[in-house]
């Protein structure tokens, strides 16, 4: 990750997390510890906590009533959705199972009054909960302009979390998950993620299509360090109270501005000395390419158009795609561009909760929020 990468991440992060504290006033929510907040939300009403991912017409109904067992059960609101991709949600057992991923950081977060385990669709930072708001948000009578600008012409579902099947040179798979199918395409969605992944040229030289699809020479690669950065207090030979920081002297000072460049050299050639292994960067946009390729479907990269470093790596992974016929196959772009096609109700949800908003138009302030009747 480079640092103007991280700047437009932490950027769009601050801003999600102010828009979150206005819009979960009154919802079911519960912010994380530390010192910049997220928040987390949670159904205003589920009858059973143990499995999200339960069918509604498979569920009891809270009064444990014999009798309604199989019967429909009212679900509530859930912060973290526009009301009707909620409501579709539930009505679709295959999305209700997307629920079943537990929050990887849900033990640093307080629990909930329920006793629900915390789900990574639950965090305001989620790329798939906003993918699920965008695209089960229209409704049937609108659903043909977003088939149309993503060039999807099948009349099927979409299938999120679709489990793609890329051919490696051993003969076998790579399984990993693709955040969305829907019919020939295949989609990656990206909000507050810092970039696409880097991952070991061994393994990216390892897919059965790689050298026919991209030209190696092209792709952007880095030098991965599995060792953990050390400071410069670990550096016992070099480092010494000579060239410690004066804790009482002014910011300005200019033995602690020599101080601190001394100790950022030694931890940089520490760094540069220990032993690295050659990889790529943009490794999820070479795993789909790939994917894509393989199933013969198209690909799209969805981000926001807050991060225009994630859309500058996009291009450095294009430019490597040998066949024009598959870079017209390749797609980016912005869920602004989504957003000016969704119905009323979602935008607003959109604006309102994201802060996104179609082009030529600037996101309402963060306390409008609290005036929305969503």
């Amino acid at each position: 990750m480079t640092a103007r990468a991280g700047w437009y991440a932490g950027e769009l992060r601050r801003e999600l997390m102010a828009r979150n504290q206005v819009w979960a006033q009154g919802r079911a929510h519960v912010s994380s510890y530390g010192s910049e907040p997220v928040i987390v939300y949670s159904p205003d009403d589920h009858p059973i906590d143990e499995d999200l991912s339960l069918h509604p017409n498979e569920q009891e109904t809270l009064a444990g009533d014999p009798e309604s067992v199989g019967a429909p059960v009212k679900i509530g609101r859930h912060g973290n959705f526009f009301d009707d991709a909620y409501a579709a949600i539930v009505a679709n057992k295959e999305w209700m199972r997307r629920f079943d991923k537990i929050h990887a950081q849900g033990r640093g977060l307080p629990k909930a009054d329920s006793g629900r385990r915390w789900r990574e669709l639950d965090s305001s930072m989620s790329s798939d909960a906003l993918l699920m708001n965008v695209f089960l948000g229209f409704g049937a009578n609108e659903v043909v302009r977003l088939k149309d600008a993503l060039g999807v012409e099948g009349d099927g579902s979409p299938v999120f979390g679709w489990k793609a099947r890329a051919p490696l040179a051993s003969g076998k798979f790579d399984r990993t998950e693709v955040d969305m199918r829907w019919d020939g395409l295949l989609v990656e969605a990206k909000l507050t993620e810092t970039d696409f992944q880097t991952r070991a040229a061994r393994v990216v030289e390892g897919y059965r299509d790689f050298d026919a699809v991209f030209e190696r020479e092209l792709l952007p690669r880095v030098e991965l360090r599995e060792a953990r950065r050390r400071t410069a207090v670990e550096f016992a030979e070099e480092f010494t109270q000579e060239w410690e920081e004066e804790p009482d002297a002014r910011p300005e000072f200019e033995a602690n501005e020599i101080a601190r460049e001394f100790q950022a050299g030694l931890v940089a050639r520490a760094r540069e000395a220990e032993p690295a292994e050659a990889g790529y960067a943009g490794y999820q946009l070479i795993r789909n390419v790939l994917a894509a390729y393989a199933e013969g479907c198209c690909f799209c990269v969805v981000h926001d158009e807050r991060r225009p470093d994630l859309r500058e790596a996009w291009f450095e992974v294009m430019k490597a795609v040998k066949s024009a016929e598959m870079r017209t196959r390749c797609k980016v772009m912005t869920w602004q561009e989504l957003a000016a096609l969704a119905p009323e109700g979602l935008r607003e949800f959109l604006e309102l909760k994201y802060g996104i908003v179609g082009a030529g138009r600037t996101a309402s302030a963060i306390e409008d929020a609290l005036a929305s009747d969503l």
